[in-house]
């Protein structure tokens, strides 16, 4: 498989949809596209587990996908999940099963992350000229608003309320009357009255929207007003009527209506009012470009070394003040713990590789906390913040690995459950314990770290003579040794001549 072949993958809440795509010098052409019409989100129930129902026609999809993606490298290809995911009770042993059924890893983003993605996907397919765009998508269960003029965007916000989700709550079987509208437009309007403050204060110039309730509007208005493709408030108030008039979308013949979209149609066209009330927009284009483009143009930056992660990790880096050489020392270490360590699974060696010199730059942020159980602060900040370019998974093992690289092990026993993250929990831990007297350390040629995992036994070979140079070092092992027995785990320190 050539390596300007490259996929992706969007669960969102409503449909899933795979994309491959040729990358010419960063044009990307179109090779296969596959939409089913999953409804994720409609499988909720009130305590927001998903249904048995929607737990097959999810797998399935998945399982048709994975046939797809068969013969497509691992780096090659990427996974994303939207709101449904993010707000599934228990969501792991799906995870895993959707994972299994796939063949390939899911990230589940974040609300503005998925923002930050969108616009991506828009920026690099639509003229700006040099003007300030609102970029409104409305999804299944989430709605992204970003502002941007640039390749990296000013705002980036995301409200629970989708065209999915906002049918099922307000037009129950479909039902729409002139009350039940109204209360829908009113319970939007105020969600986003949280942040209607914040963009209008930064403005402005064209509003465009994405994704399919824009695009399903402006297919209708195409017919309406004689190719009009452009979205306005005389529309929108128009089809309300029409459709509170008819009762059910169901009953509506309109052209550019598919049937597909007639079950989230009410929801979304009451998420669309409110957002030209509340914005006071009076007209939006629209656009095709949507969250699978802003996947494609970042894994392409990913692959050209432009990944956003290393950004995010160096604005980390100077936001909580971190002492830089040390962080690089911890680093190199670590990562040279971590290569002798020989990951098992070789696809997933250059993640781990990332991973672990992520955490290492970032281990120390807490700090500028407190220094007391600065390690917790630090995790807690890795796990809660907003991380571009970082899904949620990725953010939880770095709140993960750093929480692990100080004290008492028992605390992580329970995520210790394969080679990877002990192997990286493991070489970030000795680097730390190392470095600490934040200065450069020779150590001897001939040291060694070996991890025999079935028995589950570490063994760190160094000179005699330069453990009794450092006592304190010394010392440390041995606390660390015991510290590891506690959780089963047999940690040698085997002084050589």
């Amino acid at each position: 498989m050539s390596q300007d072949i490259i996929a992706s993958v969007d669960l969102g809440s409503n449909s899933f949809r795979l994309q491959i795509c040729q990358n010419q010098n960063g044009h990307l052409h179109v090779i296969d596209s596959i939409k089913e019409m999953v409804r994720l989100a409609a499988g909720l129930d009130e305590n927001k587990n998903l249904s048995k129902e929607a737990r097959i026609r999810a797998l399935d999809c998945l399982s048709r996908f994975g046939e797809r993606l068969r013969n497509i490298p691992y780096e090659q290809v990427r996974v994303v999940a939207t709101n449904t995911f993010r707000i599934m009770k228990n969501v792991q042993p799906f995870l895993q099963q959707a994972e299994d059924a796939l063949g390939f890893p899911i990230e589940i983003i974040a609300g503005r992350e998925e923002a930050r993605l969108i616009y991506t996907g828009v920026v690099h397919t639509v003229p700006f000229d040099g003007k300030r765009a609102l970029v409104v998508d409305i999804g299944g269960g989430s709605t992204e608003f970003i502002i941007g003029s640039d390749l990296q965007p000013d705002i980036t916000e995301s409200l629970n309320l989708g065209c999915v989700s906002y049918s099922i709550r307000f037009f129950k079987d479909n039902k729409v009357t002139k009350s039940n509208f109204r209360n829908a437009v009113n319970t939007a309007r105020a969600e986003i009255q949280r942040i209607s403050g914040i963009l209008k204060e930064k403005s402005w110039d064209i509003a465009i929207g994405t994704s399919g309730t824009a695009r399903c509007l402006r297919d209708i208005n195409t017919y309406l007003e004689n190719n009009n493709k452009d979205i306005s408030i005389d529309t929108l108030n128009f089809l309300s009527n029409k459709l509170i008039r008819a009762g059910n979308a169901h009953k509506l013949n309109l052209e550019g209506l598919r049937l597909d979209r007639k079950d989230s149609f009410a929801g979304g066209l009451a998420v669309m009012t409110a957002i030209f009330v509340e914005l006071d927009i009076k007209q939006m284009s629209v656009t095709d470009a949507a969250l699978r483009d802003g996947v494609f143009y970042d894994l392409i930056g990913r692959r050209l070394n432009g990944d956003m992660r290393n950004t995010t990790i160096a604005t980390f880096q100077n936001r909580y003040h971190v002492d830089i050489a040390q962080a690089l020392r911890v680093e190199n270490l670590a990562l040279q713990f971590l290569n002798a360590l020989s990951i098992q699974v070789s696809q997933e060696r250059q993640r781990w590789i990332s991973l672990v010199s992520w955490a290492a730059r970032v281990h120390e942020i807490g700090l500028s906390i407190a220094h007391t159980a600065y390690h917790k602060h630090s995790a807690y900040i890795l796990d809660q913040a907003d991380m571009p370019g970082f899904s949620r998974t990725e953010q939880h093992i770095l709140s993960i690995l750093v929480l692990s690289h100080r004290g008492n092990i028992k605390k992580i026993y329970d995520v210790i459950d394969n080679h990877n993250i002990i192997t990286a929990i493991l070489s970030l831990r000795l680097s730390a314990l190392l470095n600490r007297a934040r200065t450069d350390i020779n150590l001897p040629d001939n040291t060694l770290l070996q991890l025999d995992v079935e028995h589950k036994k570490f063994t760190l070979s160094i000179q005699k003579q330069w453990l009794v140079d450092n006592p304190l070092t010394m010392h440390t092992l041995k606390l660390e040794a015991d510290m590891w027995s506690k959780i089963d785990y047999n940690f040698m320190i085997n002084a050589i001549k």
